[in-house]
């Protein structure tokens, strides 16, 4: 591994542990040239994934997109990185579970949204907004009043049975 220092490749790992749950190792290391240490992480390189947009185009599936999603609806809320990188894990594991190469971007949204409810309110309600496309103020209402009384279900994506919806 190359030292983010000095850029030399002869290091030694000095400490290895489990992270995430068991998903990834969590490496120190120390470079031999320099004397710096450095954290790395190793994981189980899942084969690629493709999701399907809501347009029918194809584009490779990207933790860190889903990683940036979540923090623009965090963003100037109470919530640690830390915990916005676990629930992309999470969903992450989840989508892997389907063993799907293709995964229709209507899989992806609902977990985010499940998840984010469990974390912050006001950020499900902000990805909320963007995912199913509010197209005005009132739709921001019926989903804010329906936070305090519909169980989480009807609130992930109630338009998936209606017919002639755009996947």
């Amino acid at each position: 591994m190359r030292c983010i220092k000095c850029h030399s490749l002869e290091d030694k790992v000095i400490d290895s542990r489990l992270s995430k749950d068991g998903f990834a190792i969590r490496r120190r290391r120390e470079c031999l040239d320099c004397g710096h240490r450095f954290t790395t992480y190793e994981q189980v390189e899942r084969r690629d994934m493709l999701v399907i947009k809501r347009d029918g185009t194809r584009e490779p599936f990207k933790r860190e997109k889903l990683l940036s999603g979540l923090i623009k609806a965090c963003e100037k809320r109470p919530v640690s990185i830390e915990v916005l990188e676990q629930a992309v894990d999470e969903i992450v594991n989840d989508l892997a579970a389907e063993n799907l190469k293709e995964i229709p971007s209507r899989m992806i949204g609902p977990k985010v949204m499940e998840r984010l409810q469990g974390i912050d309110p006001v950020a499900f309600v902000r990805y909320a907004s963007v995912y199913r496309q509010f197209q005005d103020v009132g739709e921001f209402s019926e989903v804010i009043q329906s936070l305090e009384n519909a169980p989480i279900d009807s609130l992930l994506q109630p338009d998936l049975f209606e017919a002639g919806q755009k996947s």
